[in-house]
């Protein structure tokens, strides 16, 4: 008795602990790229503008215009990929549907086919095969996932892509304008924030990623800097010569 629980424990234990993230939601990847994008191209816009030496109005105006353009040209850039991509996925579903649908035993005896391939004995992939191809439904989802690779029932949604884009963008372009909006006239307090901004959201995805937290914060807050850096310089040497 004592081992039957011991195995209803271990069966309980697996179950609660192996489960998965979403992977195929559609919103870390815009959101993410979103948030870096943000942070990198309106700090570099913004370095690159102060490096020429003009007006603290001229500055916040160039970050404000940075973030609303980068923000929707983001959100509309995913939408359309997104979009698309679906479009195409459900198209190629489409096909796969209405080959079920005219050569069900070809369809089934592929099935098989590939069971087969991966090990599985002859008459017990073609019985498996047969038993999965009695719903239609069903046969459509195991055909699409192998031969697509796809899950047709989950599937990315453009319009949380977009806005996971939009808003991301939004909140990391923000940062580098924010101590200008508060009153500060000098650079470093944008340069400081964007950067501790940077480190914050490579430590974060490092977390969704199972990456070494460090590494992940160090690398985007290098890129970040280097981007700065060298936009600052040009803006300088422009400034210099336009002046």
């Amino acid at each position: 008795m004592a081992f039957i629980d011991n195995e209803a424990a271990l069966h309980g234990a697996h179950r609660d602990n192996h489960t998965h993230r979403d992977v195929n939601g559609g919103w870390l990847r815009p959101a993410v790229f979103g948030a870096m994008d943000g942070l990198v191209s309106n700090l570099a816009l913004i370095t690159g503008v102060a490096g020429g030496s003009v007006a603290q109005q001229t500055i916040v105006l160039t970050g404000l215009a940075g973030l609303a353009a980068g923000a929707f040209s983001m959100a509309a850039g995913e939408y359309t990929s997104v979009a698309s991509q679906r479009e195409l996925v459900e198209a190629e579903v489409a096909v796969e549907r209405r080959e079920l649908r005219r050569h069900p035993r070809d369809e089934e005896a592929e099935l098989a086919g590939l069971y087969v391939s991966r090990g599985v004995e002859p008459k017990l992939a073609r019985e498996v095969a047969r038993q999965l191809s009695a719903d239609p439904e069903q046969a459509l989802e195991i055909h699409a996932r192998e031969e697509l690779g796809v899950d047709p029932g989950d599937l990315p949604s453009p319009t949380v892509a977009a806005v996971s884009s939009f808003g991301a963008f939004a909140v990391g372009a923000l940062l580098p304008v924010l101590p200008y909006l508060l009153g500060t006239d000098a650079l470093w307090p944008s340069v400081a924030l964007a950067l501790a901004g940077l480190f914050g959201c490579g430590a974060l995805v490092a977390r969704v990623t199972a990456r070494p937290w460090w590494f992940s914060g160090l690398r985007q807050l290098a890129l970040g800097a280097a981007a700065a850096g060298v936009t600052y310089l040009l803006g300088s040497l422009f400034g210099a010569s336009l002046g």
